[in-house]
């Protein structure tokens, strides 16, 4: 029985205003369930996603939905002025609930409200249910940790329930219990469900995997782990299928060699016999007519025959997936290893991160780790029994969580040359590709890039910044990054010599590079040290 189609793509394209491509005559089916949608970052996941939701407009093709679509935006943390009401998504219904209750009786007010006249009790019971009750709905993002934000956004979807959800990474910012409470929602959540992520755990609980890749929307009935075994099949099949190409086109060429030879010493032979008139000229012009004729047409068959042959490795070469990897080389900050980084106070003992070592901070949601790096970084005065930290060098960089520091009209380049005067746009560019930014990313406005991309060029004025930082504070820096790029953001801070803190959820993550120390907050004031992931009890 073939599986409904609750969204279908009808040769649909996208450009931006500044003339770039995003979507080039995509294609394809996203069919009822849960979806994952993967890809590399900059592929046009959360371009086609806000094309999905009406967000944005196609520049030709056309998109048909089975119903009305609900969307969680991938900058949904940039949106600090954001009540719980708008993140719930009740916003409008709200406010025409208060405007009735305070005397207006204006027809739109009821045509907004519809048959949702019980929503704010609704909204407080679903808001109870993921450890905010008593919380009022006119309570600001700002004072929402990213994860509580994008729990909360996610429960007014679910609390919603359109046919069609969308859903961009969904787990960034989110602690183990988080995830497990968004893991039961996904579990049961009615309709069509479309998420774009980075967290394998998340795309396992997904009925289909859909990949852009190369311009192309494909599908696959399974999750995660089975789309990726299928993936690797095919990609060694590919592997294989180019190598016998190459080796088909030796052979054709070689044999093209072989015959160009044979021909040459056949007419050699020919014009030696008729130059030492072994026979009449006018049969000696005939039998030179037909062998140019035979030649001709021989030389025409082996020609095609490579070009025949070169087409399918062409082919052939276009199904391997090529591994992309960052390889940088970057200035030695100066970390020795007996030099004094930071102190984390808590109660009546220091912590001491010395030399080059790398240190995560973890702990639930909302326990107060970006309140640590936001003192630790400002020198604020500590609040009385919780933990703080001192800085020992004035050397450090950061990148935050909410990726607002860049000039948004500026391009990568310009971005970078801020934090790196000396360096020629030359040497900024090549830096950049070797961070895979490559091409007119490096010179389009950044407000254009992907999150993916937005966030290359915030690590880019991390780690190029000259002078070096001693000491590298990143808060979240898997968010927005799609599976290859996780492991290539390990690959760019392989070539960093200096002093790192790192907070994250993304445990496999921090073991990927190496942490020396765990830093864990409890949310009650308390902080402990351990080496051992097995005790972490985010």
């Amino acid at each position: 029985m073939p599986l409904h189609s609750a969204i279908t793509l009808h040769e649909l394209s996208f450009e931006w205003p500044d003339g770039t491509l995003a979507l080039d005559s995509l294609s394809g089916t996203f069919s009822a369930g849960r979806t994952g949608l993967v890809g590399e970052n900059g592929a046009g996941k959360s371009t086609l996603l806000r094309l999905i939701s009406g967000e944005l407009t196609p520049s030709s093709g056309r998109i048909d939905v089975s119903g009305e679509v609900g969307t969680l935006p991938q900058n949904l943390t940039l949106r600090a002025e954001a009540t719980i009401a708008e993140l719930l998504g009740i916003g409008g219904t709200l406010a025409a609930l208060r405007a009735i209750e305070a005397g207006d009786v204006a027809q739109h007010n009821f045509d907004t409200i519809g048959d949702d006249w019980d929503i704010e009790s609704r909204a407080a019971e679903a808001l109870a249910q993921i450890g905010f009750a008593g919380t009022s709905l006119d309570r600001r993002v700002a004072e929402l940790s990213g994860g509580e934000a994008m729990l909360v956004a996610i429960t007014g979807l679910h609390l919603r329930r359109t046919p069609i959800t969308l859903l961009d990474e969904p787990t960034n910012n989110l602690d183990r219990q988080t995830r497990a409470r968004l893991a039961g929602l996904v579990d049961e959540w009615p309709g069509t469900l479309i998420v774009v992520s980075h967290d394998r755990e998340l795309l396992e609980r997904m009925d289909h995997t859909a990949e852009i890749s190369a311009g192309s929307l494909t599908s696959f009935g399974g999750p995660y782990s089975a789309w990726e075994a299928h993936r690797e099949q095919e990609s060694a099949a590919a592997t294989q299928a180019a190598r016998a190409a190459q080796q088909a086109l030796k052979v054709e060429k070689r044999q093209r060699v072989e015959a160009e030879t044979k021909l040459a010493r056949r007419e050699r032979n020919a014009a030696k016999t008729q130059r030492d008139g072994g026979i009449p000229k006018i049969l000696a012009g005939n039998r030179a007519s037909k062998a140019q004729a035979s030649a001709g047409s021989l030389r025409g068959t082996l020609d095609d025959k490579v070009e025949a042959a070169q087409a399918a490795v062409d082919a052939a070469d276009a199904r391997v997936r090529i591994a992309k990897h960052i390889n940088l080389v970057l200035p030695d900050p100066g970390v020795a290893r007996g030099r004094r980084i930071a102190e984390f106070i808590t109660g009546d003992r220091t912590i001491v991160v010395q030399g080059p070592e790398r240190v995560a901070l973890i702990g639930p949601n909302g326990s107060g780790k970006t309140t640590l790096l936001t003192q630790l970084l400002a020198g604020a005065t500590p609040e009385p029994g919780r933990p703080h930290g001192r800085l020992v060098t004035d050397s450090v960089g950061f990148l935050p969580q909410r990726l607002d520091g860049l000039d948004e009209t500026a391009s990568a380049i310009a971005n970078v040359r801020a934090v790196a005067p000396g360096s020629t746009d030359g040497t900024i560019r090549n830096q950049l590709a070797r961070l895979l930014l490559r091409g007119d990313a490096a010179d389009r406005p950044v407000r254009t890039l992907s999150g993916g991309e937005r966030f290359r060029v915030s690590l880019a004025r991390l780690l190029l910044a000259d002078p070096p930082a001693q000491l590298l504070v990143l808060d979240e820096p898997t968010n927005n990054l799609d599976l290859a790029s996780v492991e290539q953001l390990a690959e760019a801070l392989d070539a960093y010599r200096g002093a790192l803190l790192v907070v994250s959820h993304d445990f496999p993550f921090l073991q990927r590079i190496a942490v020396d120390t765990i830093l864990e907050l409890d949310g009650h004031g308390g902080m402990r040290q351990i080496r051992d992931w097995e005790d972490a009890g985010a």
